[in-house]
């Protein structure tokens, strides 16, 4: 019992509970996050995409398409049936750089996220600092030896941790994880657009396949008539006028021809440049309409489902999120911040003594910053953090109506263009029923070659109106699924499936 001291218990119990109180109350101060909690905006949305949703289609054909009510696939242009389309966009997907340069700046929003996450933890660091000294000799040494040269090594731990009372740690991680969950809807909308594109440049090339292969027909047809009319006008049946007038009209079809081939060069370059290619590289895939099967079953979508499957949209929303938790960051950063401090480490002349009892010291404390005057920047910095949320509200409410717009002109598109292809269709079919009729006609001797030319080109006239026709629905089609949003989710839910 001698060495009992009931007045030294007593401090330390006193210490210890002081301490933990302390403790306690940081604790619960650190549960405090300043700044507004995130709420997703209202938004009024319209109760149909657009104002007559039915498709007003002609009786005229049996191709009609239909909406129905069905999710998007995550692979979604393998509705059209077409082996080198699918091979094409996997090419694309692989090789284009864009594909990578969102990918490589979705990783870089992650790591940022796991970089600040750090700051939740304690900074720990070691030292060890070995030096040789020597001090004026009109001083008195420092060492009993009555040396002026000693040695001092030093090893030291230091660790420093930052209480996030303000909870401003904690708005910049939400900040950076919204930034990183906009960069992983980038990637989504790089992907939709790169497929769109490849889709319609590989469907517009096969209309201006079918185009220039029709356009030829025309000239061969305008080249015989030519012949025929010289001939007629050596046996004076038609006058030079009448050559003169053939001759035009031959010249003016002939004319079409290169910028249909200009168009099917640049077409190409455009497809080899979206597969990640150069000009001067070779694509051996070669489209034609009859490579495209018209899907026939449409998705049919409700506007809450746009507002949550266009990836455009979610992006918008992610940078509105960011914003919201900046204003958190820019609220703390006006408030003290507190940081503890602790150094544990040993200090001796000689190696052998380093660690011992008589050489070993410690340091605990905390450091308190407050801003006392800064010009009223950071006041300034939380208005500017303000009003970027206000204008990330707008913009978010400016993607949503374009891209309701987008969706409504794509649906107006496919009404329109499907009664285009159906009067196309009636025009190519009595085009056709006519010229099997003056064909008969003209084997029976009843009507000239001459006669029967100008049927043979207004027939192909009208396959090349039905042509564009069809190859317009084909993109509308495209156009749809990707307006409402392409099926990523499809693709995010197999994911979740595998796991």
């Amino acid at each position: 019992m001698k060495n009992f001291r009931p007045y030294a218990l007593s401090v330390n119990a006193l210490r210890k509970a002081t301490f933990w109180s302390g403790m306690s109350l940081l604790a619960i101060l650190s549960g405090c996050t300043v700044g507004p909690n995130y709420q997703r905006p209202d938004v009024h949305l319209p109760k149909a995409l657009i104002e007559q949703p039915n498709l007003a289609l002609s009786q005229a054909s049996s191709t009609a398409q239909k909406y129905v009510l069905q999710d998007i696939p995550a692979a979604w242009w393998q509705a059209f049936h077409s082996q080198e389309l699918n091979l094409l966009i996997e090419k694309s997907l692989k090789n284009n750089p864009s594909v990578a340069v969102a990918q490589a700046n979705l990783n870089q929003a992650l790591e940022n996220v796991r970089i600040q996450q750090a700051a939740f933890f304690p900074a720990v660091s070691a030292t060890f600092n070995p030096t040789r000294q020597s001090v004026a000799t009109s001083l008195a040494s420092p060492l009993a030896s009555n040396s002026h040269v000693y040695n001092l090594h030093t090893a030291q731990l230091n660790a420093s941790y930052s209480l996030d009372v303000w909870g401003a740690n904690k708005r910049q991680v939400e900040m950076l994880k919204a930034e990183a969950e906009a960069s992983r809807y980038n990637v989504e909308v790089t992907y939709l657009t790169l497929i769109s594109n490849v889709v319609n440049a590989a469907i517009q090339e096969a209309v201006i396949r079918d185009q220039i292969r029709i356009t030829q027909n025309v000239i061969q047809k305008q080249r015989e008539l030519t012949s025929i009319v010289h001939k007629a006008r050596a046996l004076g049946q038609v006058s030079d006028a009448d050559v003169m007038t053939q001759e035009a009209a031959q010249l003016a079809v002939e004319a079409t021809l290169p910028p249909l081939q200009k168009q099917l060069a640049i077409q190409r370059d455009l497809i080899k440049a979206l597969a990640g290619e150069y000009p001067s590289d070779r694509l051996d895939a070669e489209f034609d309409l009859n490579h495209f099967k018209l899907p026939y079953e449409l998705p049919a979508a409700l506007p809450s489902s746009v507002l949550q499957r266009r990836p455009d949209i979610r992006l918008s929303e992610a940078m509105l999120h960011s914003a919201s938790a900046n204003i958190g960051v820019a609220v703390a950063n006006r408030l003290p911040d507190i940081t503890l401090n602790a150094d544990l480490g040993s200090s001796a002349d000689r190696l052998a003594n380093l660690f011992s009892s008589a050489s070993n010291f410690w340091m605990i404390g905390a450091n308190v910053a407050e801003p006392i005057f800064d010009g009223a920047a950071l006041k300034h910095k939380e208005k500017s953090a303000r009003a970027a949320y206000d204008g990330a509200v707008a913009q978010y409410k400016s993607t949503i109506i374009a891209a309701f717009q987008n969706v409504g002109d794509v649906m107006q598109s496919i009404q329109s263009d499907q009664n285009a292809y159906n009067t196309a269709l009636l025009a190519t079919q009595a085009s056709s029923k006519s010229l099997n009729l003056a064909r008969k006609q003209y084997r029976l001797g009843d009507i000239s070659r001459i006669a029967l030319l100008p049927l043979e080109q207004n027939d192909l006239q009208m396959q090349l109106a039905l042509a564009q026709a069809q190859g317009n629905r084909l993109q509308d089609t495209a156009a749809l699924f990707q307006a409402l949003g392409g099926g990523w989710w499809s693709t995010q839910q197999n994911q979740d499936t595998t796991k």
